[in-house]
């Protein structure tokens, strides 16, 4: 997204020999709907007209620069399949920068974004798409059910009841994979008596299908490996990404998503056991294949390794 939050998708992977796929513009709408602030569209730049403790605005506002712009329209894209499938429609979904709505379009046949309110009391935090729908989830695990516009359909969200999140489990990212909902999260514990802290981390799957949903812990994944990070979780069969360690998860987080910890480790999870290690140099050699994903984190979540 460049300043004029004109949206494009590339794939890093193949370089020149992809085409570029040009989604609509944020329009002024999903700033109205992103945003907080008044935001404006003056001589071609977006504008914040920030409010001071009075309430009045500041009619000259500011500059938006390119470095704001997830905050300020769009966070997060979520594809549901990729866009040059033959056969397959793609619709793209956004996680806006501070909202309880989402924008969507059909790639290549719609030309603006239509906003969904997904019902949430809190803002999205995360969207997954998994069997054909598209999950907004909020920071208290909330979810929301939307299904976007498919052709000649009316957009719907419904929030889904009675799913309750694992007791004690911390949360840190969400995936689909075979075609389940996964949560990737962390079992702490303090002792006092003994001063002591103990870490683990789990994850849960839940099938959506089921008449009444719920979370069951995983403990092997078969030759299945998991990539998480702050704005990239994917699965790859261990068979099809050689080289990586089966049944376990690779974290590009702060250690023991430490919230005050703005260094990003690679942490390898045994999801048999729950036990983690910090990756050495010979596994990060491994990670090639998977850098520019981790790498389009923002200056403040780039990791480093030791």
């Amino acid at each position: 997204m460049d300043e004029a939050a004109s949206v494009t998708l590339l794939n890093p992977f193949v370089g020149a020999r992809a085409p570029r796929i040009e989604l609509p513009p944020a329009g002024e709408h999903v700033a109205t709907a992103s945003s907080l602030e008044h935001v404006s569209r003056v001589h071609g730049r977006w504008v914040l007209h920030p409010t001071n403790g009075y309430g009045n605005m500041d009619a000259a506002g500011r500059a938006i620069k390119l470095e704001d712009m997830r905050g300020m329209f769009i966070h997060e894209i979520v594809l549901s399949a990729p866009p040059d499938a033959a056969g397959h429609e793609c619709v793209a979904m956004d996680m806006l920068g501070c909202s309880t709505e989402v924008a969507f379009c059909r790639v290549r046949v719609e030309s603006a974004w239509t906003l969904l309110d997904t019902k949430l009391e809190f803002s999205v935090g995360s969207i997954v798409h998994c069997q054909d729908k598209f999950l907004a989830i909020d920071c208290t695990r909330e979810i929301s059910v939307c299904n976007s516009n498919a052709a000649g359909a009316t957009p719907t969200a419904t929030l889904l009841p009675s799913l309750s999140s694992p007791v004690g489990l911390y949360h840190r990212s969400y995936l689909e994979s075979n075609g389940e909902l996964h949560i990737v999260g962390a079992m702490a514990s303090t002792f006092h008596e003994t001063q002591s802290f103990t870490y683990s981390s789990a994850i849960y799957k839940c099938n959506l299908h089921d008449r009444t949903p719920e979370w069951s812990r995983v403990r092997d994944i078969g030759d299945q490996t998991l990539f998480v990070s702050k704005y990239f979780n994917e699965s790859f069969s261990e068979t099809s990404v050689p080289k990586y360690k089966e049944n376990k998860i690779y974290m590009s987080k702060p250690l023991y998503w430490d919230p005050y910890d703005l260094v990003h480790r690679l942490e390898i999870v045994d999801i048999a056991t729950g036990a983690s290690e910090v990756a050495n140099s010979k596994d990060i050699a491994h990670l090639n294949r998977l850098d520019l994903h981790f790498r389009l984190e923002d200056k403040m979540d780039k990791f480093t390794y030791s």
